[in-house]
């Protein structure tokens, strides 16, 4: 998807304002950029140089966020700043009338992500969160062969997660911890994959990568077990650590069959010779990897604005995985089961 249509069918283009000009702001303009049925208008950032490399980079302004929503010619924002900021800016910016795209997750506590919640609601406002794995072909494939009864019922998930290298001290400090920043990202995909909310969760952490890591009060190595009430599981395994790549698989296994979305290269190509196969590496990390993610749910996003529909992952499901990831700190932190 490339473009979107108003109401009464006709082209229209939405007008984006880019609030955070970091590494994944420069995903987010690059999905805008790149996409028929949007404009960048303006970028704002703390730092005026990042801000004024992006906009030079696409042909757009530099403006504070204060000016962005004031701005007439700003239809929708793409908010990539610090954790923190989230739930205020969504809030601001549906009181503003303008759609709102949000990285996830909305807050680091459930109860903020609730009230702001209650402020789009009250505001009629457009809210999507940034859990871009649905949108991999490769994962969509799986969910498709699901949906086509290709796999029967669905019985059991694996998904394996590892980053290529573990985030510097500074970023742990802020991040939420493990399970809030990296794994919530699979218990959204756990959720879109076994059609069924988990309602239990079994988890566990440990320090192997680097000891700072749990200086800082984090783990970098973590599992979990997801199970539903009719009892399908789904098994998460993450890693800060992974010497050969960016790790990214899933495994879906039926009553009937089982489907899997292997890892993704660069170039995928096999050479044979006398000491046996080999592969080129994976892609060294998410910018690359989920390239065509990005593009897609920016695409999403904007078509569900020249609808007029409420785009999905919603607000809704970013609180359900933010759940999901404080009872695994829960059970890390008591080795005990949680219900949800």
């Amino acid at each position: 998807m490339d473009s979107c249509t108003g109401s009464r069918g006709t082209l229209m283009t939405v007008r984006f304002g880019l609030l955070g000009a970091g590494r994944i702001g420069k995903v987010h303009a690059k999905a805008v950029g790149s996409n028929r049925g949007a404009t960048l208008v303006a970028v704002a950032d703390a730092f005026e140089k990042a801000a004024k490399d992006l906009a030079e980079a696409y042909g757009c302004a530099v403006r504070t966020i204060d000016e962005i929503e004031k701005s007439s010619d700003i239809d929708a924002v793409v908010i990539c700043t610090p954790t923190d900021t989230h739930a205020d800016l969504i809030e601001r910016f549906s009181r503003a009338g303008k759609a709102v795209f949000c990285e996830k997750p909305i807050h680091l506590d459930a109860e903020r992500v609730r009230k702001c919640l209650a402020v789009v609601e009250e505001t009629g406002g457009t809210l999507m969160v940034g859990f871009n794995r649905r949108f991999d072909p490769h994962f969509a494939a799986v969910r498709k062969a699901i949906d086509d009864g290709a796999i029967g019922k669905v019985e059991q998930v694996v998904i394996t997660s590892r980053d290529p290298g573990p985030p510097p001290a500074e970023y742990i400090t802020r991040s939420g911890g493990i399970f809030r920043d990296m794994t919530i990202h699979d218990f959204d995909i756990a959720r879109f994959l076994l059609g069924e909310e988990p309602v239990s969760v079994q988890a566990t952490g440990s320090v192997l990568v680097d000891p700072e890591i749990g200086r800082l009060g984090d783990f970098d190595s973590v599992s979990v077990i997801l199970a539903t009430a009719s009892g399908k599981q789904a098994v998460i395994t993450n890693s800060r650590r992974a010497t050969y790549g960016y790790d990214q698989r899933i495994e879906v296994h039926g009553s009937e069959g089982m489907v899997a979305a292997e890892n993704q290269r660069p170039v995928s190509i096999e050479i044979a010779g006398a000491k046996g196969y080999t592969r080129p590496p994976l892609h060294d990390f998410f910018m690359t990897r989920y390239t065509e993610a990005y593009a897609n749910e920016i695409a999403t996003f904007i078509e569900a604005i020249g609808k007029g529909t409420k785009p999905t992952p919603s607000g809704k499901d970013g609180l359900l995985a933010l759940l999901l990831a404080d009872a695994a700190v829960k059970s890390a932190a008591e080795g005990v089961t949680v219900k949800v």
